[in-house]
């Protein structure tokens, strides 16, 4: 089977919410109004690094402590809400990282009226991809807390890929079964690959790149690849590939056969 034909079959079996547990994604739908949506989708693509288990955990006790986040932050003090995530805790992720990324936020939102407001602001259509809207975007959240960037937010000029940015920015501009969506104004056809070191691993089985690095040359190039099987949506095949590693579908080893890939890359 031709490699587009595996990719869109891919996508239309694992294009179901029954496939999202256990995946961060599933806080997003206890959040119909997108004021909400939008920061519990930023904290929640934000703390998706380590064990599942622990993300699931960590996500779980900031967004049940915040209720509505729109509102917690709207009425909390800077000092309210470093007192209130003094002891948290997620690896790499401190009580000051995680308030700092509030606080963040919550100045942003006076500024803009929303996150996607203030992405937006950053946005060029003429760009071919979001990357300069993203460094923006980083930036605006760096220079409420006098840029000090830290387990939660990348240095916005450095080489990551940005994964877990790449991450939201999927959930809250793209709109299928499994992303909620709810941004205006971000067309799904700028977005960027999230790469992380499973994804990396299955775009060079595909061939979409020879780069040793899985940073944000890589995902740009694995975007590139995407976009000439889909080039509306380049990242709707995102959910579907790594669902795969998750569940040990096979499928995943079959289309790599199907491309000829070598026996050492397999999965």
């Amino acid at each position: 089977m031709e490699l587009v034909k595996q990719l869109h079959s891919l996508y239309e079996r694992y294009n179901d919410r029954k496939y999202v547990h256990p995946d961060p994604l599933e806080f997003l739908y206890n959040y119909p109004d997108i004021k909400d949506r939008e920061v519990a989708g930023l904290i929640a693509a934000l703390l998706a690094y380590g064990r599942v288990a622990q993300i699931l955990k960590s996500v779980s006790t900031v967004l049940e402590f915040t209720g509505k986040p729109f509102e917690y932050l709207k009425n909390s003090t800077k000092k309210n809400i470093y007192d209130d995530f003094k002891s948290f805790k997620h690896r790499f992720t401190t009580g000051e990282d995680i308030s700092s990324l509030l606080f963040s936020i919550k100045e942003i939102i006076n500024d803009y009226g929303s996150l996607n407001n203030c992405f937006s602001k950053g946005f060029d259509k003429n760009d071919e991809t979001i990357l300069p809207a993203l460094r923006n975007f980083i930036k605006k959240f760096g220079d409420k807390i006098d840029n000090r960037y830290n387990s939660l937010l990348s240095i916005p000029e450095g080489s990551s890929a940005f994964k877990r940015f790449n991450l939201y920015l999927r959930w809250m501009a793209r709109k299928d079964n499994v992303d909620p969506g709810g941004w205006e104004g971000i067309p799904a056809s700028k977005l960027i690959v999230p790469l992380d070191v499973h994804m990396y691993r299955i775009c060079c089985g595909l061939n979409f790149t020879k780069r040793k690095q899985a940073d944000i040359k890589s995902a740009l190039i694995i975007t590139n690849s995407f976009r000439s099987f889909s080039p509306d949506d380049p990242v709707m095949f995102d959910f579907a590939l790594t669902r795969l590693g998750m569940t040990k579908d096979d499928s995943l080893n079959d289309l790599l056969r199907e491309c000829l890939i070598p026996k050492e890359i397999i999965i």
